[in-house]
């Protein structure tokens, strides 16, 4: 199995069709499955235009006709009745195949989400050709109950979408993406996943974001890493449907 990480920056408006399409033309024939980042879809400073910006499922209909092709997971804010979420959707064989819904809403410093989404309630695995897949993001893995029901649960991938701002300028590296790949690291060696990384990249209001999008293997190993600050794709290959006791011998290693 391939995935695809498409590291892009989008627009804070509705206008990001065309760069997810051409990421996924891209990606046709080369991967199974292509992910973006937290709220690819809209940019994340959407403040009170989420209101008008947030999309109804049928309007991302065309995604639903190019997962024939390719597996697509995005980030977009989603309408339901009256509610606006900060989710992720899985496109799969012409469907909707999962949709999560944020947990964890962050409301301190820069962060004003609870003032503009409802918060999800559950992180759920779901099966698809053989692999048991969660998807979360971004705050959502900095909750330990969250990293708790993905360890118990044991996925064979786990899937993040982040906009994860840069914070943190030291000579050894910066702070935010070592903080980053400790949860990362640790979710893989805990739930003996696969764990797929997606961060957004690019200026927004003010906020720059670091991009290095990555794969973490069960074992807590980095294997693939996007570049910082800039639009990157890039391509792993996984062996996802290794046994629970390969798994274990990885993280022993």
């Amino acid at each position: 199995m391939v995935v695809s990480l498409a590291q892009i920056s989008p627009k804070l408006s509705q206008d990001n069709f065309q760069k997810h399409f051409e990421n996924i033309e891209k990606s046709i024939g080369k991967a199974d499955v292509i992910v973006f980042p937290e709220l690819s879809m809209n940019g994340y400073l959407l403040k009170d235009s989420v209101y008008e910006d947030a999309f109804d499922l049928e309007e991302l209909k065309e995604f639903r006709e190019k997962s024939k092709k390719i597996d697509i997971i995005l980030g977009v804010a989603l309408k339901v009745k009256h509610k606006i979420y900060n989710s992720s959707i899985y496109f799969s064989g012409g469907k909707v195949l999962h949709i999560h819904h944020k947990n964890h809403l962050p409301n301190y410093g820069m962060f004003q989400e609870s003032r503009f989404y409802f918060a999800g309630e559950n992180v759920e695995m779901f099966e698809n050709k053989g692999s048991k897949i969660i998807t979360v993001i971004c705050e959502d893995l900095w909750s330990s109950e969250v990293v708790d029901i993905i360890a118990s649960q044991k996925p064979d991938i786990v899937y993040v979408l982040a906009n994860s701002p840069s914070r943190g300028f030291f000579k050894s590296g910066l702070e935010i993406e070592n903080k980053w790949e400790t949860f990362l690291k640790t979710t893989a060696m805990l739930s003996g996943a696969y764990v797929v990384f997606c961060n957004r990249t690019g200026f927004e209001d003010g906020l720059g974001f670091w991009g290095g999008s990555r794969i973490i293997e069960p074992n807590g190993k980095v294997v693939n890493i996007a570049k910082k600050f800039k639009e990157d794709l890039i391509f792993t290959k996984l062996n996802h449907q290794i046994s629970f006791t390969q798994k274990y011998l990885l993280r022993i290693e």
